[in-house]
């Protein structure tokens, strides 16, 4: 495994990450049992960042990852997690405000069974952007509260996540530098869509870490393709399955394929699956330690052809 620093927050981490919103039986329903195992296969086989969010599930995720930290040595791994967006019932929340985003943190903690989250991070912030106070209440509510438990030793470090990353960007430039140490940002480097690169030069020159997430595109990038709720247009998802019959006929699974390829850029400190089965932990493990053929990926990309980078709203 491979570990590359995330920015200038002093963490190395692992090229592949473990997140656990699989654990909140967010994709389809899982067995606690086996979701603890998993986590125990991503640690045992060098993942050292986790992360997770009280929204997966509902709150189930955190619960059930809770336990599985019960059984691993806290100096084995970096813990992420979010505030902003909730559930309860069924029904979706969201609460950006600095009171709210400080208890949650401390309900998360609770949730974990830990004293110190390493990350913590604004999950998704397009949803407060089309909210009353927009992005600017981010500025200047969630994050100054979340700075406040970091000099007070209850956070690490503090980041942002989002689908668009236009919001991380604007973000990130009406703070004051070093208040948002990492960006999290998802289906934007992988076989489908490379958009991210775009932005490299701008984090880094602000100091911004950067963590990647979803390497198969919420599904796109799988034989068994995407789920009935993927919010992609149907000419992508076509264009996407074609890709996946031609890597089948290659004998090279496109889902291999996509983990490696979203792993190989060394200005992108992890990369984050989630999986609740330790079969499938240890392949993709087993995958990243692999060489990825160059060639293959060329044709994929020719096979999705105008459909590049071509993307959707968040849900």
């Amino acid at each position: 495994m491979e570990y590359r620093e995330l920015g200038k927050t002093g963490l190395k981490i692992s090229s592949l990450c473990y997140g656990a919103s699989s654990l909140g039986s967010v994709f389809h329903e899982t067995k606690e049992a086996e979701s603890i195992k998993a986590v125990e296969a991503a640690v045992e086989g060098g993942i050292n960042f986790i992360d997770v969010s009280p929204y997966y599930g509902h709150y189930k995720a955190e619960t059930v990852l809770g336990k599985a930290l019960k059984y691993i040595p806290r100096d084995k791994y970096y813990l992420s997690t979010k505030v902003g967006r909730y559930g309860k019932d069924g029904v979706n929340t969201w609460d950006y405000s600095g009171r709210r985003a400080t208890e949650s943190v401390y309900e998360s903690m609770e949730r974990l069974g830990i004293d110190h989250i390493d990350l913590i991070n604004v999950h998704d912030i397009e949803f407060q952007a089309a909210m009353e106070g927009g992005l600017q209440k981010v500025v200047d509510e969630t994050l100054p509260a979340l700075v406040e438990l970091k000099r007070k030793g209850i956070v690490g470090h503090v980041g942002i996540t989002d689908l668009q990353l236009k919001n991380l960007k604007w973000v990130v430039e009406h703070t004051e530098k070093g208040t948002v140490e990492s960006v999290l940002n998802f289906c934007h480097y992988c076989l489908n869509d490379d958009e991210l690169v775009d932005y490299m030069d701008f984090f880094e020159q602000h100091g911004v870490g950067i963590i990647n997430a979803s390497p198969l595109g919420m599904g796109l990038l799988s034989m068994r393709g995407v789920p009935d709720w993927h919010p992609a247009p149907k000419p992508l998802v076509e264009a996407c399955h074609k890709a996946a019959l031609h890597c089948a006929d290659k004998g090279y699974p496109i889902e291999k394929l996509a983990i490696q390829y979203s792993v190989s850029h060394p200005r992108i400190a992890g990369t984050l699956f989630s999986s609740a089965n330790p079969e499938n932990v240890r392949k993709n493990i087993h995958w990243v330690e692999e060489p990825i053929d160059w060639e293959l990926v060329r044709e994929v990309k020719d096979i999705i052809g105008n459909q590049q980078r071509v993307t959707w709203a968040n849900s």
